[in-house]
Parts: C-alpha cells; sequence; structure tokens
C-alpha cells in the first residue's frame, strides 16, 4: 500500500475511536511517512513520572504493578502471582488458561474481552488511579465457526508508557488494528505457534509494531521461544534478565527494540 494511502486510512481509523474523557498517550494520526511522528495526545513529562513493575505469572498472564500500586493481571483464569489481590484483571475466550468464569468477586474490575451478550464487540475504556485499560478487538479461529471479537489487545497506559497484551491473538492486523493500539512501549506476545498465530506472521507484527520491550508468553516449550528469538535477532536486541520480573520507566526504556527474556519464560507456560 502506498504511504500517503496507509497514511490517509490510519488517520481516518483514529477518528472512528470512541470518543472518551481520556487523552490517549499512544494512538498513532500517521503511519509511513518520512518525518512524522507518533502524536503525543497527553500531557509530556520532563522528569521520570515512575517505574512500572512487570512480572511474569504463567502462561498469558503478566502481573502489572504501577507507581500508585494499582495491580493488574491479565488473562486472569484464577492465579494472580504473589501480592495483594489484583485491582484489575483482564480475560479472553480462548479456553479456561485464558480466563474464569468465577473471578474472585473482591476484584474490583473485571474486563473480558468478549462481549458475553453477543451484541457487539466488548467496548472497555477504564481509568483507576493511574492506570487507564482499553481494549482493541479481534477474532477467535475456533474449530467450527469463528468467534467474532472473542479476543481482546488490551492497552494500559500508565507512567507515560504504553503496554499491549496481545492475549491470544489468532490472525494477523490490519492498518485500522495498528491505528487503534497506537504505539506500544511494551508488548506482551504469544509465541506457541500453533493454538495462536504462526509464529512467522507473529514475528511480522512484533517488527512492524517495534516496541522498545518486547515479552514473550505462552511458549510451549523452548523450541517455539527459540524460533521466535532467532527470528527477531537481526532488528531486535536479545536480552535475558535474571529475574521473574522487571522494573522499567519512560526513561529506562531500552534505547533500541529489545526482546527481554525473563528467568522464567522457558519453564512455565507449557500447557
Amino acid at each position: 500500500m502506498r504511504p500517503i494511502i496507509r497514511s490517509v486510512l490510519t488517520f481516518l481509523s483514529v477518528l472512528l475511536l470512541p470518543v472518551a474523557a481520556h487523552a490517549s498517550i499512544c494512538h498513532a494520526f500517521v503511519e509511513g511517512v518520512p518525518g512524522v511522528r507518533y502524536a503525543q495526545l497527553g500531557p509530556v513529562s520532563v522528569s521520570d513520572p515512575g517505574k512500572v513493575t512487570i512480572e511474569y505469572v504463567t502462561h498469558s498472564a503478566y502481573r502489572i504493578t504501577t507507581p500508585e500500586n494499582v495491580v493488574i493481571v491479565t488473562d486472569y483464569f484464577g492465579a494472580h502471582g504473589q501480592g495483594k489481590l489484583p485491582d484489575i484483571v483482564t480475560m479472553n475466550h480462548a479456553h479456561e488458561t485464558h480466563y474464569t468464569d468465577f473471578p474472585n468477586p473482591d476484584i474490583r474490575h473485571v474486563l473480558r474481552g468478549w462481549n458475553p451478550l453477543g451484541d457487539g464487540p466488548a467496548k472497555h475504556m477504564l481509568e483507576h488511579g493511574d492506570v487507564v485499560v482499553r481494549n482493541v478487538t479481534t477474532d477467535i479461529r475456533g474449530w467450527g465457526e469463528a468467534e467474532v471479537d472473542g479476543n481482546s489487545i488490551f492497552v494500559f497506559e500508565v507512567a507515560d508508557i504504553c503496554i499491549g497484551h496481545l492475549g491470544h491473538l489468532h490472525h494477523t492486523l490490519t492498518d485500522a488494528h495498528y491505528a487503534m493500539l497506537g504505539k506500544l512501549d511494551i508488548v506482551m506476545v504469544p509465541v506457541d505457534g500453533t493454538y495462536t498465530l504462526d509464529l512467522p506472521s507473529m514475528i511480522a507484527i512484533v517488527e512492524r509494531l517495534k516496541s522498545r520491550i518486547v515479552l514473550p508468553m505462552h511458549a510451549f516449550g523452548p523450541g517455539s521461544m527459540k524460533i521466535f528469538v532467532d527470528g527477531l535477532a537481526e532488528e531486535f536486541a536479545i536480552r535475558q534478565h535474571d529475574d521473574t520480573k522487571i522494573e522499567v520507566s519512560l526513561l529506562s526504556l531500552p534505547s533500541e527494540p529489545t526482546v527481554m527474556l525473563l528467568s522464567n519464560h522457558y519453564i512455565t507456560g507449557w500447557d
């Protein structure tokens, strides 16, 4: 697609986004035009706005703790790691290791990536403490008929950082998807290559996003993880971390796109 046409489509896609009180810090207005950067619609911080802790729990579950101690767990199916009960959990509908019908009733916000009523896609724009959570829906392949809008890519905007969780992604993304996601500083990516999207296509998505930190998840063994890492090694730095979690801020993001392998990435999430 010619760059100017892509730019117009991307601009129009963003105009169709739901209007909300929150001004996104990561929506892109144009893409593919030399010299044009992503628009920062939120306040621009001169000083470091705080540190976010991201811990890999298991499978597709990450535990995110914001500077104001808001705790979020992704693809929550009951496990939430060590520490206080999450304030927010997100879930997806692929199978029961990505959601639960019986979330802890003390969890304040339970965000389902699908609409249980079936009358359209799930739509979330939640502001809680110092974080805003929104979603972009995708389809689930299923064993027969596809489940339209059964998966959500959740985006967490906190401390001037945009964090995306691809969920149980089953298909490639359109220009409209990329426009609605915006510029993701950190992205969590399923790398099994079978139940979710095939690895070459997933690698292509990561290459287009060019997030500063890429966190793998949903690995079925070191084999798929190695294929994923090797596929990005020419354009991305590869860093093995000696802990199950990282602490990151706007000012400490790597200077180049980096795949970050936490210490438990190779030994969890096999099912």
